[in-house]
């Protein structure tokens, strides 16, 4: 008899394939991309449900405020395709500058800047990639317009979060070259201004955004990004093209990889500074050599006239 009614619960037990797809739905609104990404490889039913354009949508929009633009919308970019080129951070690997990856001749960076988990700024920016000057001049891309109403006091910089994604429209690939937490927070010598730093360290190169706080009020005055190589040498329009180029086609971390990001950036000025200073003993020895050498001619012509 118990045997009986061990096989009866058993046969009644139910599965998730048994609920609801409505109940589902509504499930899977409550998750945040990567798990809804995960969910996706349980069963078939629920890949079914977790590929919905429409879920993927409000996931992007509600992460990034700044996918929210014409012209980004007027692009019909796969919202999952684009979550998963952007949230996750790119793999480092090395470059040679010839990759032979087709370069963007258009730049769309859609930047989001938080303070304690809440939007406090976003822009979209266009950027020809194309032109003689872009290519010859050092990278740098602007999110704030100095003409524009600034973004609100920042009260405490340790807190802001920054995304800043780099999308090629021609070929619809993204990456995030920002860092999401600073990787450092200091003050400006001079000008007493705050700079907050988000940086990433791709194929030898650090792509740094640079977010500026006024000493007054705390007002955000500055959003910019750069290259720099691993001499500290700004790149130009030309090698910053290929270097993210091979970072929209490369590989992507795991997830929990925000703390290893920020040792790889440590990591990369570490070695920008020795090779500063391995160059800079170089430099004093060619010095020291240069001084001695005509110290010694002068002795030497000193010597010779005493002794004529």
């Amino acid at each position: 008899m118990a045997h009986g009614c061990g096989a009866a619960t058993s046969s009644m037990s139910t599965t998730i394939e048994d609920i609801h797809p409505d109940v589902l739905r509504r499930a899977l609104r409550l998750l945040d991309g990567p798990a809804l990404a995960a969910a996706g490889c349980a069963t078939s039913h629920l890949r079914s449900l977790a590929t919905n354009p429409a879920l993927w949508r409000e996931i992007c929009l509600s992460t990034w405020p700044s996918l929210d633009h014409p012209r980004l919308l007027s692009l019909s970019l796969s919202h999952r395709a684009l979550f998963a080129d952007a949230h996750p951070f790119p793999q480092s690997e090395s470059s040679t500058l010839d990759s032979g990856v087709p370069v963007p001749l258009q730049l769309i960076s859609a930047v989001d800047l938080y303070q304690g988990g809440k939007p406090v700024f976003s822009r979209v920016v266009e950027t020809d990639a194309s032109s003689p000057w872009f290519l010859g001049s050092p990278f740098r891309v602007d999110a704030l317009d100095r003409k524009d109403p600034p973004p609100a006091p920042v009260t405490s910089p340790a807190e802001l979060s920054l995304s800043w994604i780099v999308i090629d429209p021609a070929r619809r690939r993204a990456v995030n070259v920002s860092s999401r937490s600073p990787v450092a927070v200091e003050r400006h010598w001079y000008t007493g201004e705050t700079l907050v730093r988000f940086a990433t360290a791709v194929s030898g190169f650090a792509f740094e955004a640079v977010v500026t706080c006024g000493e007054e009020a705390g007002h955000v005055s500055e959003i910019s990004l750069g290259v720099e190589d691993a001499d500290g040498i700004t790149a130009s329009g030309s090698d910053s093209l290929v270097i993210l180029a091979e970072a929209m086609e490369g590989r992507r971390r795991r997830r929990g990889e925000e703390e290893e990001v920020k040792r790889e950036y440590e990591e990369f000025v570490k070695g920008k500074r020795w090779r500063r200073e391995k160059k800079a003993r170089g430099e004093f020895l060619v010095d020291f050599c240069c001084t001695a050498v005509g110290a010694a001619a002068f002795v030497a012509f000193v010597l010779m006239l005493a002794f004529r």
